[in-house]
């Protein structure tokens, strides 16, 4: 079959089965890698075969620069502590703990007790499953209305910790084959290669920033933007460092840098929904894919060895996630305890697994099994924590709000577009310069507007009424608090605040902003016990 035709039936499939998804209400992840198992059972057609080259060079680039794009630096620098050791130390624990846990257990298996494989190689299995899928979690965490917070957590820990497990397992494989490597020398090839990476990463975001700051056109700009996305991680493959980590730098600087300080908002709008279009596509296409390349036959016939790596790969995850939020439980950036057993689930597995499994050299010892062990614990996390994910996080409260208070929002901000709407009018009756009778026929549009919600306001439901009220304090005090740090920022560069006491003031806003992400409810009933006591105190 033409490539072509192919890729034009993935298209058909991946709407198909996204508007089931839809209806029957399952993680759009989850139905693309079922409905490509059925696709591929069935054989209706050929589809591209998922490579190491073609993830690297046409699915990676744009997933992780759509990712990195949208991110906040100052979000990911007030919540360094947490994202960096869940994607640095922790994914290197991950790797160590899935390789001891899965040789231990493998021993107690009927039949696959005299199995023989060495810790080398286990660590190399370690490192191709240690990488947590951040497209497939991201996406059902923002349709589920999760804490901004957590979500983040979760998409920027998923972006940098594919960069540490491709290098982990680069080092691991050579370990693996007999290379004679010193852990010093792992340490500064480690840091070499991140480091390298981001420093392409910085070089090229920043330009193609500068480019867009002197450029006023959105096609230009959008393909700057592409340049940047591929040519980051083209750039750093060949000179053999993190073309993951080169992608996220760029994205980072072209997000935070150059939209903000060259992009008009029509052209801001234009780039977001560009990227945003490709990450869907390329997410449609790449978990599609995931579906036709993984052979049941060929798993269920070591299921047992796949079951006992699935339960390594969670332990090992559990064991980063609660010693991880143990040692940050006394700092400024603690995680809450309901979101632990959440980031445990999110834990899921993707392509970027099934491609370091797929680039092991033909002749490397027990090749046949890691790929189908990988390729099984892929298929598990995919079916089993994105389907529980939801219902357990409901119980729990931390997912989604209910449907009163959807209803509140939505009537409460149409009375806002209304009041906008007569505040324009009444501009342009001022100027004098407009048809009087197509005003007074908009007036009165945006008027029965303006009642129409007004009323279903009055309507609803009031037991959400403390939800409500936690939600719009949250938006509020933090709104408050990013104008306190601008100030703050601005009187350092007046000379009115030294540097160390600049740095204590905006540490101290960083840790309240922490805090009423996590915790809003905790913040908003301490400050209302402040305001009775001084309240009480005034009636004395």
């Amino acid at each position: 079959m033409i490539p072509e035709t192919a890729i034009l039936y993935l298209f058909v499939a991946a709407s198909l089965l996204s508007v089931l998804a839809n209806r029957f209400r399952i993680p759009y992840t989850v139905a693309l890698v079922l409905g490509g198992l059925i696709l591929g059972a069935l054989h209706l057609f050929q589809a591209p075969v998922l490579t190491h080259d073609l993830v690297f060079t046409l699915f990676l680039p744009g997933l992780i620069f759509e990712s990195a794009y949208h991110l906040s630096f100052s979000a990911l620098w007030r919540d360094r502590l947490a994202i960096f050791g869940l994607a640095v130390p922790g994914v290197l624990i991950s790797m160590i703990v899935t390789a001891f846990v899965f040789l231990w257990s493998s021993q107690y298996l009927p039949g696959l007790s005299n199995m023989v494989m060495p810790v080398s190689i286990a660590l190399v299995f370690g490192a191709a499953v240690a990488a947590t899928d951040p497209i497939s979690v991201v996406s059902m965490f923002r349709k589920l209305q999760a804490p901004a917070r957590l979500t983040f957590i979760v998409e920027s820990e998923s972006l940098l910790n594919d960069g540490t497990a491709i290098v982990f397992f680069t080092l691991f494989l050579a370990l693996a084959e007999g290379k004679m490597v010193s852990v010093s020398a792992l340490s500064i090839q480690f840091f070499a290669v991140v480091g390298g990476g981001a420093l392409v990463g910085i070089v090229i975001g920043w330009l193609s920033s500068e480019i867009i700051k002197r450029v006023n056109d959105g096609m230009v700009e959008i393909t700057i933007t592409i340049l940047a996305a591929y040519g980051s991680f083209l750039a750093a493959m060949q000179m053999d460092y993190s073309g993951v980590i080169s992608t996220v730098v760029a994205g980072l600087i072209c997000g935070n840098y150059g939209a903000k300080r060259g992009m008009t908002a029509s052209v801001k709008m234009a780039v977001d929904t560009f990227w945003e279009y490709i990450g869907f596509a390329l997410n449609s296409l790449i978990f599609l894919l995931v579906g036709f390349t993984i052979h049941l036959p060929d798993l269920l016939s070591i299921w047992p060895l796949i079951l006992a790596a699935y339960v390594a790969v969670t332990i090992a995850r559990a064991a980063v996630i609660y010693g991880m939020s143990g040692l940050l439980s006394r700092t400024r950036a603690k995680i809450p305890a309901a979101w632990n057993f959440v980031l445990v689930l999110g834990g899921i597995r993707g392509a970027l697994s099934m491609v370091l499994a797929l680039s092991l050299p033909h002749n490397f010892p027990h090749r046949a099994l890691l790929i189908n062990l990988v390729f099984g614990v892929v298929l598990l996390t995919i079916l089993i924590q994105g389907l529980s994910i939801s219902p357990l996080a409901r119980i729990l409260k931390i997912l989604g709000g209910s449907q009163a208070s959807q209803d509140f929002e939505m009537q409460r901000m149409r009375v806002v577009l209304a009041q906008v709407g007569n505040h324009e009018i009444g501009q342009l009756r001022q100027e004098g310069l407009r048809d009087g009778h197509a005003l007074d026929v908009l007036a009165t549009y945006y008027q029965r507007e303006q009642e129409d919600a007004e009323k279903k306001l009055a309507s609803l439901d009031k037991r959400d009424d403390k939800l409500v009220l936690q939600g719009d304090f949250s938006r509020l005090y933090r709104r408050l608090l990013l104008k306190e740090k601008q100030k703050i920022l601005d009187a350092r560069e007046e000379g009115m605040l030294s540097e160390a006491s600049c740095d204590q003031m905006l540490a101290d806003i960083d840790a309240k902003l922490l805090e009423i992400e996590s915790q809003p409810e905790t913040v908003m009933e301490h400050l209302l016990a402040m305001q009775k006591s001084a309240e009480e105190i005034t009636t004395t």
